[in-house]
């Protein structure tokens, strides 16, 4: 399960870097604003997926200011990790 966690996440890590490459180097045409929507869209559901776990379960269990972030990065690929760390 840690590999492919490791995996996922690589895979996430990757997507941003395409996301964030189009905002410094856009990409030409319409690639370019369909990429800065997608931007949007992952941040906010990142954003959204972190405020929740926290909402839920911030005063259950302690978890770290990296932790934190790397629900906005990784998503529920690092809530899967949280969960092994912390929930098993």
């Amino acid at each position: 399960m840690k590999i492919l966690i490791f995996l996922a996440k690589a895979s996430i890590a990757f997507v941003w870097f395409v996301l964030l490459f189009n905002i410094f180097m856009p990409f030409p045409g319409k690639a370019a604003i369909a990429l800065y929507i997608m931007t949007g869209f992952l941040f906010m559901m990142h954003a959204v997926q972190m405020l929740i776990f926290i909402g839920a379960f911030g005063d259950k269990i302690k978890i770290s200011g990296w932790e934190k972030w790397s629900i906005l990065i990784f998503g529920i690929f690092s809530l899967l990790d949280i969960r092994r760390k912390h929930m098993m």
